[in-house]
Protein backbone atom coordinates (compact mmCIF):
# COMPACT_ATOMS: atom_id res chain seq x y z
CA UNK A 1 0.00 0.00 0.00
CA UNK A 2 1.40 3.34 -1.09
CA UNK A 3 2.57 5.68 1.90
CA UNK A 4 0.22 8.83 2.40
CA UNK A 5 1.70 12.60 2.02
CA UNK A 6 1.39 13.03 4.96
CA UNK A 7 4.18 10.04 6.22
CA UNK A 8 6.29 11.59 4.20
CA UNK A 9 9.25 13.53 6.60
CA UNK A 10 9.59 17.13 5.48
CA UNK A 11 13.38 18.20 5.44
CA UNK A 12 13.05 21.48 7.41
CA UNK A 13 16.56 22.29 6.66
CA UNK A 14 15.19 22.74 3.11
CA UNK A 15 11.95 24.76 4.08
CA UNK A 16 14.20 27.15 6.08
CA UNK A 17 16.47 27.65 2.94
CA UNK A 18 13.45 28.58 1.13
CA UNK A 19 12.33 31.17 3.76
CA UNK A 20 15.77 32.71 3.56
CA UNK A 21 16.21 33.23 -0.06
CA UNK A 22 12.94 34.04 -0.35
CA UNK A 23 13.70 37.39 2.19
CA UNK A 24 17.02 37.72 0.60
CA UNK A 25 15.38 38.42 -2.77
CA UNK A 26 12.76 40.70 -1.15
CA UNK A 27 15.93 42.73 0.76
CA UNK A 28 17.84 42.99 -2.72
CA UNK A 29 14.99 43.94 -4.78
CA UNK A 30 13.91 46.75 -2.10
CA UNK A 31 17.54 48.32 -2.16
CA UNK A 32 17.53 48.05 -6.11
CA UNK A 33 14.38 49.93 -5.71
CA UNK A 34 15.89 52.52 -3.81
CA UNK A 35 18.78 53.13 -6.54
CA UNK A 36 15.85 53.68 -9.28
CA UNK A 37 13.19 55.19 -7.85
CA UNK A 38 13.95 59.47 -7.22
CA UNK A 39 11.31 59.08 -3.58
CA UNK A 40 10.02 56.43 -1.58
CA UNK A 41 6.81 56.75 0.63
CA UNK A 42 5.29 54.59 3.51
CA UNK A 43 1.34 54.23 2.95
CA UNK A 44 -1.27 52.71 5.09
CA UNK A 45 -3.94 51.11 4.00
CA UNK A 46 -7.75 50.02 5.62
CA UNK A 47 -9.73 47.12 4.22
CA UNK A 48 -7.60 45.99 1.79
CA UNK A 49 -8.98 44.62 -1.22
CA UNK A 50 -5.59 42.61 -3.01
CA UNK A 51 -7.60 42.70 -6.61
CA UNK A 52 -8.48 46.70 -6.29
CA UNK A 53 -4.68 46.91 -5.19
CA UNK A 54 -3.36 44.88 -7.85
CA UNK A 55 -5.45 47.22 -10.37
CA UNK A 56 -3.80 50.56 -8.56
CA UNK A 57 -0.61 48.98 -8.77
CA UNK A 58 -0.46 47.77 -12.47
CA UNK A 59 -1.91 51.70 -13.07
CA UNK A 60 1.46 53.08 -12.29
CA UNK A 61 3.48 50.06 -13.14
CA UNK A 62 5.46 52.15 -15.81
CA UNK A 63 6.51 55.04 -13.14
CA UNK A 64 6.52 52.89 -9.19
CA UNK A 65 7.13 49.94 -7.99
CA UNK A 66 5.54 48.62 -4.63
CA UNK A 67 6.02 46.46 -1.72
CA UNK A 68 3.97 44.66 1.00
CA UNK A 69 4.84 42.09 3.58
CA UNK A 70 7.43 41.82 6.55
CA UNK A 71 8.00 45.08 8.06
CA UNK A 72 10.93 44.14 9.69
CA UNK A 73 11.86 42.77 6.53
CA UNK A 74 11.56 45.92 4.45
CA UNK A 75 12.84 48.35 7.44
CA UNK A 76 16.29 45.31 7.57
CA UNK A 77 16.42 46.55 3.82
CA UNK A 78 16.46 50.38 4.20
CA UNK A 79 18.25 50.04 7.75
CA UNK A 80 16.98 50.52 11.16
CA UNK A 81 19.69 53.50 12.24
CA UNK A 82 21.58 55.61 10.96
CA UNK A 83 24.52 53.44 10.89
CA UNK A 84 23.19 50.37 8.68
CA UNK A 85 20.79 53.22 6.36
CA UNK A 86 21.53 52.22 2.22
CA UNK A 87 21.10 55.42 1.88
CA UNK A 88 20.58 59.08 4.29
CA UNK A 89 17.83 59.72 6.64
CA UNK A 90 16.10 56.25 5.22
CA UNK A 91 15.89 54.69 9.01
CA UNK A 92 13.55 57.42 9.12
CA UNK A 93 11.41 55.80 6.74
CA UNK A 94 11.58 52.08 8.60
CA UNK A 95 10.86 53.87 12.14
CA UNK A 96 7.07 54.42 10.40
CA UNK A 97 6.76 51.27 8.82
CA UNK A 98 4.59 49.07 11.00
CA UNK A 99 0.69 48.29 11.34
CA UNK A 100 -0.60 47.86 7.89
CA UNK A 101 1.93 49.48 5.89
CA UNK A 102 3.45 49.46 2.68
CA UNK A 103 6.31 51.15 0.51
CA UNK A 104 5.94 52.83 -2.42
CA UNK A 105 9.10 53.67 -5.23
CA UNK A 106 8.00 56.30 -7.45
CA UNK A 107 9.37 58.56 -9.71
CA UNK A 108 6.12 60.41 -9.94
CA UNK A 109 6.29 64.39 -8.95
CA UNK A 110 4.97 64.88 -5.22
CA UNK A 111 1.96 66.72 -5.89
CA UNK A 112 1.07 63.87 -8.99
CA UNK A 113 1.43 60.90 -5.90
CA UNK A 114 -0.36 62.72 -2.94
CA UNK A 115 -3.29 63.63 -5.53
CA UNK A 116 -3.07 59.75 -6.14
CA UNK A 117 -3.31 58.72 -2.99
CA UNK A 118 -5.83 61.50 -1.75
CA UNK A 119 -8.14 60.22 -4.15
CA UNK A 120 -8.01 56.50 -4.50
CA UNK A 121 -11.35 55.09 -2.77
CA UNK A 122 -12.96 51.70 -3.68
CA UNK A 123 -16.24 50.68 -2.13
CA UNK A 124 -16.66 46.97 -1.33
CA UNK A 125 -19.03 44.75 0.60
CA UNK A 126 -18.18 44.45 4.47
CA UNK A 127 -16.86 41.56 5.55
CA UNK A 128 -17.36 39.13 9.52
CA UNK A 129 -16.22 41.35 11.72
CA UNK A 130 -16.12 44.48 9.96
CA UNK A 131 -17.82 47.41 11.89
CA UNK A 132 -20.92 48.49 10.29
CA UNK A 133 -21.18 52.32 9.31
CA UNK A 134 -25.26 52.18 9.45
CA UNK A 135 -28.18 50.44 10.97
CA UNK A 136 -29.84 48.42 8.22
CA UNK A 137 -33.52 47.31 9.44
CA UNK A 138 -35.50 44.81 6.74
CA UNK A 139 -40.05 45.97 7.29
CA UNK A 140 -41.93 43.29 7.82
CA UNK A 141 -43.66 42.08 4.05
CA UNK A 142 -42.68 40.56 1.22
CA UNK A 143 -38.77 40.62 -0.35
CA UNK A 144 -39.33 40.66 -3.79
CA UNK A 145 -35.54 41.39 -4.49
CA UNK A 146 -34.88 37.51 -3.97
CA UNK A 147 -36.69 34.36 -5.76
CA UNK A 148 -38.31 32.11 -4.27
CA UNK A 149 -35.38 29.59 -4.52
CA UNK A 150 -33.63 31.42 -2.01
CA UNK A 151 -35.86 31.20 0.95
CA UNK A 152 -34.12 28.37 3.01
CA UNK A 153 -31.13 29.87 2.67
CA UNK A 154 -32.54 33.15 3.99
CA UNK A 155 -33.75 31.71 6.93
CA UNK A 156 -30.44 29.64 7.39
CA UNK A 157 -29.18 33.47 7.80
CA UNK A 158 -31.73 33.66 10.40
CA UNK A 159 -33.93 36.00 9.32
CA UNK A 160 -38.05 35.14 9.59
CA UNK A 161 -39.34 34.64 6.27
CA UNK A 162 -41.90 32.17 4.62
CA UNK A 163 -43.17 31.95 1.15
CA UNK A 164 -46.51 33.50 0.05
CA UNK A 165 -47.88 32.29 -3.09
CA UNK A 166 -44.31 32.37 -3.88
CA UNK A 167 -42.94 35.40 -2.85
CA UNK A 168 -40.64 35.71 0.08
CA UNK A 169 -42.19 37.07 3.07
CA UNK A 170 -40.68 38.63 6.07
CA UNK A 171 -43.01 37.69 8.89
CA UNK A 172 -41.91 40.63 11.21
CA UNK A 173 -39.51 43.26 10.82
CA UNK A 174 -35.81 42.17 11.05
CA UNK A 175 -32.56 44.06 12.22
CA UNK A 176 -29.50 43.13 9.23
CA UNK A 177 -27.02 45.21 11.57
CA UNK A 178 -26.50 47.78 13.74
CA UNK A 179 -24.57 51.45 13.45
CA UNK A 180 -21.44 51.22 14.97
CA UNK A 181 -21.01 46.87 15.90
CA UNK A 182 -19.22 44.28 14.37
CA UNK A 183 -21.19 42.26 11.24
CA UNK A 184 -21.60 38.62 12.29
CA UNK A 185 -21.58 35.99 9.06
CA UNK A 186 -25.05 35.86 8.85
CA UNK A 187 -25.39 39.94 8.53
CA UNK A 188 -22.33 40.40 6.19
CA UNK A 189 -23.76 37.59 4.00
CA UNK A 190 -27.10 39.30 3.92
CA UNK A 191 -26.06 42.71 3.29
CA UNK A 192 -24.12 41.39 0.00
CA UNK A 193 -27.26 40.08 -1.08
CA UNK A 194 -28.85 43.18 -0.67
CA UNK A 195 -26.03 45.10 -2.75
CA UNK A 196 -25.30 47.12 0.56
CA UNK A 197 -21.30 48.26 0.20
CA UNK A 198 -20.10 49.38 3.95
CA UNK A 199 -16.16 48.81 2.99
CA UNK A 200 -14.31 51.51 1.84
CA UNK A 201 -10.82 50.53 1.04
CA UNK A 202 -8.55 53.23 0.95
CA UNK A 203 -5.01 54.33 0.67
CA UNK A 204 -3.00 56.80 3.39
CA UNK A 205 0.34 58.33 2.80
CA UNK A 206 2.24 58.72 5.63
CA UNK A 207 5.97 59.74 4.72
CA UNK A 208 7.94 60.43 1.88
CA UNK A 209 11.55 60.74 1.43
CA UNK A 210 13.84 61.90 -1.66
CA UNK A 211 17.44 62.76 -1.48
CA UNK A 212 18.14 65.44 1.30
CA UNK A 213 13.99 65.36 2.28
CA UNK A 214 12.16 63.47 4.12
CA UNK A 215 8.41 64.76 5.12
CA UNK A 216 5.88 63.31 7.83
CA UNK A 217 2.36 63.34 6.56
CA UNK A 218 0.18 61.31 9.61
CA UNK A 219 2.23 60.57 12.31
CA UNK A 220 1.11 57.50 14.09
CA UNK A 221 1.18 57.17 18.11
CA UNK A 222 5.11 55.24 17.70
CA UNK A 223 6.14 58.28 15.46
CA UNK A 224 6.37 60.97 17.99
CA UNK A 225 10.38 60.63 17.36
CA UNK A 226 10.47 60.84 14.01
CA UNK A 227 10.78 64.95 12.47
CA UNK A 228 10.32 65.87 9.01
CA UNK A 229 13.38 67.61 7.47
Amino acid sequence: MPKSKRDRPVTLSKTKKKGREHKETIVNSIRQAAEDYSSIYVFSFENMRNLKFKEFRDQLKSTSRFFLGSNKVMQISLGRSDSDEIRPDLHKISKVLHGNAGLCFTNLPKEEVERLFNEYKEYDFARTGSIATEKVELQEGPLEQFTHEMEPFLRKQGMPVRLNKGVVELVSDFLVCDEGKPLSPESARILRLLGIKMATFRLHLISRWSPGEFELYSPGPDDSGVESS
